[in-house]
Order: structure tokens, then sequence, then C-alpha cells
């Protein structure tokens, strides 16, 4: 089954308002799908969290590919945070036992789509999210999210599996 998930910024911060980490969030995804680990349907990427429709290919658990995800944008935004944001990167830090800073939440929301229904609906709620957030006015304008691959067929998201398809 695909799964919608919703991965949250650490304390809900506008971490995301960052160009290059929703470059990061991208890539990786693109990178998964190179590397036949799973499907991507759907994405936005908003200011403090991203929804995501994906499913685990063969051979693959959706809870350890999501890990994986998780954990590598989060190492990849602490790394630029080092370099060039100290003073942000200080508002991450955590006294955990397995870990100094913690960027995405934890526990994200994970649901299973069984049906077509709840996948179209959950689709929707995808693409329109940044419409209602006052990003845009139409879901195609933003351009962090698959919305312009399913209404304007757009090559820029190539690494998406349509979801009739």
């Amino acid at each position: 089954y695909a799964v919608f998930l919703t991965a949250t910024i650490y304390r809900w911060k506008p971490l995301l308002n960052n160009e290059s980490y929703k470059k990061i969030i991208i890539d990786s995804l693109r990178f998964l799908v190179k590397d036949d680990r799973i499907y991507v349907n759907a994405f936005v990427i908003m200011n403090n969290h991203i929804h995501l429709i994906w499913q685990a290919r063969e051979g693959y658990k959706t809870h350890e590919v999501q890990r994986d995800f998780l954990k590598y944008t989060a190492q990849m935004i602490k790394f630029d945070l080092q370099k060039n944001d100290s003073e942000l990167l200080a508002e991450f830090r955590v006294n955990h036992r397995d870990r100094s800073y913690q960027i995405w939440q934890r526990n994200p929301l994970s649901i299973d789509l069984f049906s077509e229904k709840v996948f179209k609906q959950k689709l929707d709620y995808i693409h329109y999210n940044p419409v209602k957030a006052g990003y845009c006015q139409l879901p195609e304008e933003y351009p962090y999210s698959s919305a312009s691959f399913y209404f304007k067929s757009d090559p820029y998201y190539s690494f998406l599996t349509h979801y009739d398809d």
C-alpha cells in the first residue's frame, strides 16, 4: 500500500523556508526513486513540515526507508547549519541519549492508504496545502509540490509515479 507521511520540523520551526533544505529533501527523494527503493506519488514541502505519498518497493520496508530518509535529510541540514548558521542550529539542540540535535519531530504521522478514495483525498490535501497556507493562488504555482506534475505535466519532477499509472 501507498503511505501518507507527514514529517514536521522540531518545534514547528520554519526551517524549510531555506531553499537549500527543500533541495536536500527533493534530491533525497530523487535518489531513493532512482535507487529503486520507493515510488513517490506526491509531495509538498511547507515551511515547517512535509507531506508525502510514497510506497516502498519490493525488498524494502516503508518504516526503514522512512527512517533512513529522515535521518539523512536531518544530517544534511544539520551539517549545513553547523557550517552556516550555528545560532539557528542551537535552537535544535536536545539532550537525548542518541543525539545532540533534533531536526525532525519524532514519530511522524504515517497512514496506510488502503482505498482509492482516501488516496485521492490525501493527494488533494497535499496539492492544496500551499493554497490554504496562502503561498499561492493555484496548486500548480507552488514550486515545491507535485501539483505541477499532475496539473501541467511538468517534467521537472519526473521521478514521481502518477497515481493512475
